[in-house]
C-alpha cells in the first residue's frame, strides 16, 4: 500500500527558504484595513444624510397632500389644489434632488482623497 509522503517538514523548508517580513505585512494589513473603515465612514455617513433628506421629503409631501384631500365647494377647485399640488411637489421636488447630488459630490470627493493618501500609503508599504 502506497504511503503518503508528510508534506509538512517539505513546507517548513521551502517557508524558510523564502524569507518574509511581517511586519511589512501587517502594516500593509493595517493600511488596508484603516481604508476600509475610511470608506465605510464616508458611505455610512451619505447613508445617513440620504435618509434624512428622504424623510423630509415624504413628510413635505404628505403635509401638502392634505390640502388635496379636503373636501371642495366647486369641482374646478379639485383642479386647482392638484394643480398647486403638482407644483409644489416639482419645487420640492428639485430642492431634494440637488441636496442629493450635494451628497453625492461630497461623498465621491472625500473617496478620491483617501483613495490617492491610500495609493501613496501602499505604495511605499509595497516599496518596504
Amino acid at each position: 500500500m502506497a504511503k503518503t509522503p508528510d508534506m509538512t517538514a517539505t513546507m517548513k523548508e521551502m517557508m524558510g527558504a523564502f524569507p518574509v517580513d511581517t511586519k511589512a505585512m501587517e502594516d500593509a494589513f493595517k493600511t488596508t484595513a484603516t481604508l476600509n473603515e475610511k470608506l465605510s465612514h464616508v458611505a455610512i455617513e451619505a447613508a445617513d444624510k440620504s435618509a434624512e433628506i428622504s424623510a423630509k421629503w415624504t413628510q413635505e409631501t404628505l403635509g401638502k397632500l392634505g390640502s388635496v384631500t379636503k373636501v371642495k365647494d366647486e369641482p374646478a377647485d379639485y383642479s386647482k389644489a392638484m394643480t398647486d399640488f403638482a407644483s409644489a411637489s416639482a419645487e420640492v421636488a428639485a430642492e431634494h434632488l440637488a441636496a442629493f447630488a450635494e451628497i453625492a459630490k461630497k461623498a465621491q470627493m472625500e473617496t478620491v482623497e483617501l483613495m490617492m493618501a491610500a495609493g501613496k500609503d501602499m505604495s511605499e508599504d509595497a516599496t518596504a
